[in-house]
C-alpha cells in the first residue's frame, strides 16, 4: 500500500503538478491493467472526474464515481477498483488539515461542527464556481509555464472558501468545523477507526495523525489505554471473525481485508486469538 501524494510528488516528469505554499493539484490521466489498486493519503484530497468510473472502497462502505463526480476524500486509507480497458482521466486537488484551517480561520461567518460521523467520501455540490476553478486549471495545465505559486495559492482558498460558502456542502461543512474545533484525542480515534483494516504500519498511523512516533504512541496509549500494536491486532482479528461469520468472504478475502498481508501469520494469530482456525468459522457458517 503506497502513499498517493508522495507518489504523485515524486513523480513531476509523469503527474503534471500545480503548487500553491501548502496545497497541490494534479492531473492523472491514465489508463490501469490492474484491476485494484491500494494506497493511503497523509493529506485530503478533493477529486474531480473528468472521463470514467471508478470505485473507492473504504472500511465504511464503497463509493461510486463516474464523469462530472466531484467528491472531497478524508485523509486516510482506500482501496479503487478499476475496469479493464478503460480510460480514467481526474483532477486530484490535495488539501492538508492546516491549510484548511488556515483559511477557514479568516472566514467571516464561523462553521459549526454537526454530529461525529463523516463519511470517508463527501459529495462536493459542482455549482458553477467549482466547476469553473477545475476548467481553469485544466487550461494552465495546457501551458508550458507554470502560473505563479501566489496566484495558485489564491484559487485554493477562493475554492475551499466558495465550497465552505455553499449550504448545499452540509456534510462537508460539518466535517471542516470539526477540524477546526475538535480536540487531537478524537482525531485520534476517528483516524484509528476509520483505518485499522488496512495495512498500514505504526509509522503511517502516525503520519495520519500528524505526529511523530514517539507522540502518536504516547497519545495512543493515552485515548486507548493499551499499545497501537495490540489494538490493531485486536480490531482486526475481531473484524476476520465478523467477515467469515456473517459475509461470503474466502479466508485469504478475510485476511486481506482486515489488513493482514500474510495469510499464515493471520491463521496463527486468528488460532491464538480465538482457539480455533479461521476455516474452522466458514465450515460453521450455513451455506
Amino acid at each position: 500500500m503506497y502513499n498517493l501524494y508522495s507518489k504523485i510528488k515524486q513523480n513531476p516528469a509523469y503527474y503534471r503538478q500545480l503548487h500553491g505554499r501548502h496545497a497541490l493539484i494534479t492531473q492523472v490521466n491514465c489508463l490501469y491493467q490492474t484491476r485494484y489498486d491500494n494506497f493511503w493519503s497523509h493529506n485530503n484530497y478533493m477529486l474531480y472526474i473528468i472521463e470514467g468510473h471508478r470505485v473507492w472502497h473504504t472500511a465504511q462502505g464503497s463509493f461510486e464515481l463516474d464523469k462530472g463526480s466531484c467528491v472531497f476524500v478524508r485523509k486516510g486509507a482506500c482501496v479503487v477498483e478499476h475496469f479493464a480497458d478503460t480510460t480514467f482521466c481526474v483532477l486530484v486537488f490535495f488539501l492538508p488539515d492546516e491549510f484548511i484551517c488556515e483559511v477557514l480561520q479568516s472566514k467571516s461567518t464561523p462553521l459549526y461542527k454537526s454530529g461525529e460521523k463523516y463519511d470517508p467520501l463527501m459529495p462536493v455540490d459542482a455549482n458553477g464556481a467549482v466547476q469553473a476553478f477545475f476548467q481553469s486549471m485544466l487550461s494552465h495545465f495546457d501551458n508550458v509555464r507554470e502560473p505563479d505559486p501566489s496566484l495558485l495559492e489564491l484559487k485554493f482558498r477562493e475554492l475551499i472558501l466558495t465550497i465552505a460558502d455553499n449550504p448545499a456542502n452540509k456534510a462537508l461543512n460539518a466535517y471542516f468545523g470539526s477540524l477546526l474545533q475538535e480536540p487531537q484525542a478524537v482525531s485520534l480515534q476517528r483516524i484509528m477507526e476509520d483505518n485499522f483494516c488496512f495495512n498500514l504500519g505504526l509509522d503511517e498511523f502516525a503520519r495520519l495523525c500528524a505526529r511523530s512516533l514517539s507522540a502518536f504512541k504516547r497519545d495512543f496509549q493515552r485515548a486507548f489505554q493499551t499499545t497501537p500494536g495490540k489494538w490493531l491486532m485486536e480490531k482486526r482479528l475481531e473484524h476476520a471473525l465478523h467477515l467469515l461469520s456473517h459475509f461470503d468472504k474466502t479466508v485469504s478475502e478475510a485476511a486481506f481485508d482486515s489488513g493482514f498481508e500474510n495469510l499464515s501469520h493471520f491463521s496463527r494469530s486468528f488460532r491464538s486469538r480465538f482457539g480455533y482456525s479461521p476455516m474452522a468459522v466458514k465450515q460453521q457458517v450455513p451455506a
